[in-house]
């Protein structure tokens, strides 16, 4: 990343001082209050512990994080599932899958799968769960996240396949298909779910609303058993506090914790595949003038967070997708820092009318990374440094949720919103389609132009298809600039000693309980 000029060395100490003064929590020794010590005397039971408790865990629901982190592979399973490290498709409740004809993809299923209920998994649940998904009336995340409300024709022409036809041909059908979790076709169609049945190794056991999410072992899986029959998930805010019940025994697993959070020789750092940005909703004046939304990407910076907040566990971001993603532009660098340039942009439109001087909603969700609270703080400051009013507003996941995906608050006046972004499938168009296309399920704005680059570099395949999705992703910054990149992150979850698991880059949206097993059995 460019640094800021010499002139502007003064400004940046003030900046990381100010975010270097936050005050770091310290481990404590004595035990957290309102953990669940029975828990501790079986040897069988998982005990972990999130940053937050689950807004629901409807399957079709499980691209949000904090969801998907309990359901998916846990609970529910697709059809196909993509290898974290690969990249590759591989067999799950489907045994094979190809394109017969250029709008039309044959799924075949697996022999021999029960739900956790008893009843066994044919094509018909197969088709069920995926009509369902596409159910507006109950407003599946999937849908929007993975599908973008496109229309697809599910048939099941035996007991065993499911045909999906698509309006148009669609390369990467089986890769959208792995994010829809399987349920029997007895489940209700026209709302969500709290307690879900899947084919997963686990089944819920009870949710304690507010308390504890409690899984056991499912007597009906069909593949090879968990070694831990039971797994209790909790959830604390604070990163010192989860690494504290791992370190004190209270827990096994605590997840998204920060560097200084206090894991020390129990911390694993890995690299998650997660982006963070700053959403600028430009439908609503200042933010909806160019000039303005410029200044605010030039005013984070992104060296100096990822150095003071982060302990360097990320790099700084030029765009929303990180290596190793169909589409990855390797040739763009971050936004530089350069607070005088930021200034001159909102004098300029102050000059031509816009209405610089307006109110800023800034707003994040607790919890959603670790030094979140810090790094909205450092962004408010540098923006008020080049003359915007910007008030922070920090909200609960169903809260903030509200303004991340569509339909989004109306009236919500001008609106900052800090998102983290994760394409487990792999492919840059899983992000254009929500983030950038016009009426994207999570996107604010755009040009008809624009759409038209997304929707033309989608259509291909191969090195044409990376090459154009990597010219889109250029283009944004210059076309729309509805974002401001910041980084690349890096995750650390403390582990006890006792656990065998290696954490991967889905880890934070996908944590495979059946993976975890007992240290003594296993290598780390």
């Amino acid at each position: 990343m460019q640094m800021a000029s010499k002139r502007s060395s003064r400004r940046q100490a003030g900046v990381l001082a100010a975010a270097a003064a936050v005050a770091l929590l310290a481990v404590s020794g004595c035990s957290v209050a309102n953990t669940t010590q029975s828990e501790s005397a079986s040897p069988n039971t998982l005990r972990i512990v999130l940053p937050q408790e689950p807004p629901t865990l409807e399957p079709c629901d499980a691209s949000l994080t904090a969801t998907g982190v309990v359901v998916r592979s846990n609970i529910t399973e697709p059809l196909i599932e993509r290898d974290p490290n690969s990249g590759t498709l591989l067999p799950k409740l489907a045994s094979s899958w190809k394109q017969v004809e250029p709008n039309v993809w044959r799924f075949t299923m697996v022999d021999g799968v029960k739900f956790s209920n008893g009843a066994p998994f044919t094509a018909e649940d197969a088709a069920f769960s995926i009509k369902r998904t596409f159910n507006g009336a109950i407003g599946c995340d999937v849908n929007g996240y993975v599908f973008d409300d496109s229309k697809i024709e599910v048939t099941t022409p035996d007991a065993k396949t499911v045909e999906l036809r698509t309006e148009a041909p669609d390369p990467i059908l089986p890769l959208r298909v792995s994010f829809i979790e399987m349920v029997p076709r007895t489940t209700d169609a026209g709302d969500k779910v709290r307690e879900p049945v899947g084919t997963g190794p686990y089944m819920v056991d009870f949710w304690d609303s507010g308390q504890r999410i409690v899984l056991k072992a499912n007597p009906n899986y069909h593949g090879q058993a968990p070694q831990y029959t039971r797994a209790v998930y909790q959830w604390r805010t604070e990163g010192s506090v989860r690494a504290a019940m791992v370190a004190n025994d209270e827990a096994d697993i605590a997840t998204q914790l920060g560097p200084e959070d206090g894991a020390g020789d129990l911390g694993i750092a890995y690299t998650n595949n997660e982006t963070t940005a700053l959403r600028m909703q430009g439908t609503d004046a200042p933010l909806n003038d160019f000039r303005v939304r410029e200044a605010i990407d030039l005013s984070i910076n992104r060296a100096g967070i990822v150095k003071a907040l982060f302990q360097n566990l990320g790099t700084p971001a030029a765009q929303l997708v990180g290596k190793g993603i169909v589409g990855y532009n390797d040739t763009l660098t971050p936004t530089p820092y350069d607070l005088d340039r930021a200034k001159s942009l909102i004098d300029d439109a102050r000059a031509a009318g816009v209405p610089v001087d307006r109110q800023i909603r800034l707003i994040g969700r607790t919890g959603q990374f670790p030094k979140i609270n810090e790094t909205i703080e450092n962004i408010q400051y540098t923006l008020s440094k080049i003359g915007l009013d910007v008030k922070i507003e920090m909200m609960d996941t169903s809260g903030q949720m509200q303004y991340q995906t569509r339909p989004f608050v109306a009236g919500s006046g001008p609106v900052l919103l800090m998102i983290m972004h994760g394409n487990q499938a792999g492919d840059t168009q899983f992000t254009l389609d929500q983030y950038m296309l016009s009426d994207g399920y999570q996107s604010t704005f755009g040009t008809a132009a624009y759409d038209r680059e997304i929707r033309a570099a989608e259509a291909l395949t191969g090195p044409p298809r990376q090459a154009a999705l990597a010219q889109v992703l250029a283009n944004e910054p210059i076309q729309i600039r509805q974002y401001a990149y910041i980084a690349h992150m890096q995750a650390v979850l403390a582990k006890s000693k006792k656990v065998s698991y290696k954490p991967n880059s889905a880890t934070g949206d996908e944590m495979r309980l059946a993976e975890m097993t007992h240290a003594d059995s296993d290598n780390d």
